[in-house]
């Protein structure tokens, strides 16, 4: 092997690129993956549960911001809370 033969036309390589045995760790099974995810019908799944379906008091939004549960805090997180409602919850805990 010459010292500065191109990596491709090493007898290495070509022997690789003819092997058309598997290789274990690239063999999924056929199921969903990465590169093939499974897609579903609309409803035929439970639905995802998201952090605002749940009652969250100010305090709890300062905290989940994260900030010290102030008073200045928590009446801006109530502030939050009653302007925006879900939305709030939403941006911090999706």
């Amino acid at each position: 092997m010459e010292p500065n033969q191109p990596l491709e036309e090493r007898p290495e390589v070509a022997d690789a690129i003819e092997d058309d045995v598997a290789v274990d760790a690239f063999i999924t099974g056929g199921g969903p993956d990465a590169d093939t995810p499974e897609f579903v019908a609309p409803g035929t799944r439970a639905e995802y549960r998201t952090g605002a379906e749940q009652n969250w008091d100010p305090e709890d939004l300062a905290v989940a911001q994260g900030k010290d549960p102030t008073p200045e805090n928590v009446e801006r997180a109530r502030a939050e809370l009653d302007r925006d409602g879900a939305a709030a919850i939403e941006r911090t805990v999706p």
